[in-house]
């Protein structure tokens, strides 16, 4: 398995891919906990490290799935986590929580339902807007003291708060929505981290399964799927995002690969500070999805990619109203 860094000083060294966990247990349909576990499990083998979840999902649940999967393989894993975005338990989204005490809190609970004595990489999921980001990261800084740490991240943090953040402690590494499909990071954001020598975590890169190919129409979404509801999944938008996965599609005949891993590998071939973190309960699809890496794109392929997903290229927005209002605070 290739390796990268994910930031400068301090630094941590994962897997060149990582596994979004959210879907095993929330979001995208049905659960089947015995084959995420398995997933995780096939992921491990194949030798991802980096794995990825959150207290929201679920909510709850995801941190306790994913706890009970690397259990006994604790030390050859690169655990990252969240904390931030608030629900009840019936799931409804209350909001953002920033606040210190909250912050440490929300740790010493993940840390419990993991099974671990320590996170490798903790997000603050969303901007809390009415905390000063001194106040949150400050707080985060105080469980890197305290050994319940070991690095920082942010997730959907606008250049700006970025760098306020990095000024209280260093920041290992900013999660962004980043893909074929959503490339506004390149306009501030991935320029504000790499000069800051902050490591990029590209979540959704295949987004949300709509540049696999797989989904081709909307009966293929199942009911109480969280992907009806958005913009990009939608109508008229549906009919136009699939005519752009219908070029990527010919791009991926040519190379010979799946959708899925020319998109991937884009991503890869777009810098050694990124490591894309697809998200999936199958394994079958990790096994495509690490198939990427030996998927070598020139930079005139790179070119030629972009010259068909260019930037805005798709309809609709990441999130419906409400979700857009969280991102890049």
């Amino acid at each position: 398995m290739q390796q990268r860094s994910l930031g400068s000083a301090p630094k941590v060294i994962t897997s060149a891919l990582g596994l979004g966990c959210m879907g095993m247990s929330d979001f995208y349909g049905s659960r089947d906990d015995v084959e995420s576990i398995a997933t995780i499990h096939r992921a491990l083998d194949l030798g991802i490290t980096f794995l990825d979840t959150a207290d929201v999902y679920g909510p709850i649940t995801n941190v306790v799935l994913v706890g009970k999967a690397i259990k006994g393989t604790r030390a050859g894993v690169v655990l990252a986590t969240k904390f931030g975005n608030v629900r009840a338990p019936d799931g409804k989204f209350i909001g953002q929580n920033g606040r210190p005490e909250y912050v440490k809190a929300a740790c010493d609970a993940s840390l419990q339902r993991l099974g671990v004595d320590h996170i490798d990489l903790y997000y603050q999921h969303r901007v809390d807007r009415a905390v000063p980001i001194e106040d949150t990261v400050g707080a985060m800084a105080d469980l890197v003291q305290a050994g319940k740490v070991r690095f920082l991240g942010l997730s959907e943090a606008s250049a700006q708060t970025v760098r306020r953040a990095h000024a209280v402690h260093p920041i290992t590494a900013l999660q962004t929505e980043y893909s074929l499909w959503s490339r506004d990071v390149e306009d501030e954001i991935l320029p504000a981290v790499r000069e800051l020598g902050i490591g990029f975590v590209a979540y959704s890169p295949l987004g949300r399964g709509f540049l696999t190919g797989r989904i081709t129409k909307p009966a293929d979404i199942p009911e109480g799927d969280w992907r009806k509801n958005q913009p990009r999944f939608q109508g008229e938008n549906f009919q136009q995002n699939l005519d752009l996965v219908r070029r990527v599609e010919e791009l991926a005949r040519e190379r010979r690969c799946t959708p899925a891993q020319l998109a991937l590998a884009w991503l890869l071939a777009k810098g050694q500070d990124i490591v894309p973190i697809p998200g999936t309960k199958r394994r079958t699809y990790v096994e495509e999805n690490i198939g990427a890496l030996n998927v070598q794109l020139t930079s005139a392929d790179v070119a030629r990619i972009e010259g068909v997903a260019t930037k805005g290229v798709a309809a609709g927005g990441r999130y419906a109203e409400g979700g857009m209002r969280t991102v890049n605070g």
